[in-house]
């Protein structure tokens, strides 16, 4: 049988320091989450120049993506056209905005990435990004 596959600090690490470079090329400035499979936090950082509430944000885009094993974009988008308020999660770190992103390794949600401190669309293409060197 073989063992589980468990998101590393060193795998957490790759992805923020991805994630840094592409927003040092361009000066901004964000906060870069990134979560274990169960949505907590095992790495974090802010970046120069990105806002104040980003920080909190990007760590609950990186839960959301993590728990509900799907973008938290997508998880917005539902909760808008289905018309449930997120607070129906039972748990305030649920978010509905775009740029949380689940990490997957062979079929398997083992983390969630999250972005916040630019326009949203920039947050996801970021997180995805991030995401996509799982495995890699």
């Amino acid at each position: 049988m073989r063992q589980k596959f468990q998101l590393s600090h060193a795998d957490a690490t790759k992805i923020i320091a991805a994630i840094q470079a592409e927003l040092d090329k361009t000066g901004k400035g964000a906060a870069i989450a990134v979560s274990d499979e169960h949505g907590e936090l095992l790495a974090f950082l802010r970046t120069d120049g990105c806002p104040l509430a980003s920080i909190v944000i990007a760590m609950n885009k990186a839960f959301t993506a993590a728990r509900e094993r799907k973008e938290s974009r997508a998880v917005g988008d539902a909760s808008r056209a289905e018309g449930f308020p997120m607070t129906n999660f039972g748990d305030l770190r649920y978010t509905a905005w775009g740029g949380g992103v689940p990490l997957v390794y062979e079929g398997q949600v083992v983390g969630g990435v999250g972005v916040s401190g630019l326009p949203e669309s920039e947050d996801m293409v970021l997180a995805r990004m991030g995401a996509a060197l799982i495995g890699a």
